[in-house]
């Protein structure tokens, strides 16, 4: 029986002060009209402040770019009524114990329906998944508003007063994208042949957001093999490979890696002879040295 007591123990990073290792993970809401909290999202998730959850870390929230966001009801961490919400939200948080950051993002050419028809989505290729084509391939100059978008709004958490801030870089959005051989066919510097290469936009968008918010707030990743295009993909095939991807991440102000796996249980690299039997966060913790944050299936 695996034990659970490790769980219950305090944890403490760059002031980040934990009573525990239980992280409540980003979960989409689509209830913030026009894309700003309000009254009832400080009271959700001071709810679960109170459930005595270590850290809480906030719906997917987008950052200041054209079809950034999937669906409608996504809020925003960027203009000054979202930002006023989002206040209001830690507070709530604070006033009941918790601990909390935001989790922001871009998602890509994943948005369902045509409810903002006049806003192509984009990607780093046009597509959606290998061979599926939407939206529009990102040019240099969307490439470079983009990244100090994902700067700017990570820099406002810290202003608000919240505890830490969480790029999603996972499940087939658009920073996950760029790491996807499937979906980045660019041959600019912003593609390549290697998981290395397909990570410098990622690696770019963390140095400018480590910049933004100076060397002592936390900062954490979010990463995935798997996609929501394809549950099955996987961007590295042996433990060499993962650490070609993640290690660049951490060295570029990575402070915690948030891996989300299909199921945490199973081991990361089961086909390999004599691989630890260490799920995705087991790896990624072992090959960078970063605390990691192990979801899937929970």
């Amino acid at each position: 029986m695996t034990a659970t007591d490790v769980l219950f123990r305090p944890f403490a990073l760059k002031g980040l002060n934990l009573a525990n290792r239980i992280v409540m993970a980003p979960m989409t809401r689509g209830m913030a009209e026009g894309g700003v909290p309000g009254a009832k999202q400080a009271e959700y998730y001071r709810r679960r402040a109170e459930g005595g959850v270590g850290l809480i870390l906030s719906e997917g929230t987008v950052v200041d770019r054209p079809a950034s966001r999937n669906l409608p009801g996504i809020p925003f961490f960027h203009g000054e009524a979202a930002l006023d919400g989002w206040k209001g939200v830690i507070d709530a948080v604070h006033s009941a114990g918790g601990k909390m950051g935001p989790q922001i993002w871009h998602t890509g050419s994943t948005r369902a329906g045509d409810w903002e028809p006049d806003t192509p989505v984009e990607s780093p290729s046009g597509l959606v998944g290998p061979g599926d084509p939407r939206g529009t391939t990102m040019t240099e100059e969307d490439i470079a508003d983009t990244i100090p978008a994902f700067a700017r709004a990570a820099a406002d958490p810290k202003r608000l007063g919240l505890d830490g801030v969480e790029v999603h870089g996972a499940h087939g959005y658009l920073i996950d994208q760029f790491f996807w051989g499937g979906t980045n066919l660019r041959q600019d510097r912003w593609g390549g042949a290697s998981i290395r290469d397909r990570s410098r936009f990622a690696a770019e968008i963390i140095k400018a957001t480590r910049a933004a918010i100076g060397p002592d707030f936390p900062l954490i990743l979010r990463v995935s093999q798997w996609k929501q295009q394809d549950y099955k993909v996987r961007l590295t095939q042996s433990p060499e490979e993962m650490a070609e991807w993640l290690v660049p991440l951490v060295e570029a102000g990575v402070d915690i890696l948030h891996a989300s796996q299909r199921r945490f249980w199973e081991a990361e690299f089961p086909e390999i002879d004599g691989a630890e039997e260490l799920n995705f966060a087991g790896w990624a913790k072992k090959l960078t040295g970063a605390p990691t944050i192990s979801v899937g299936s929970v």
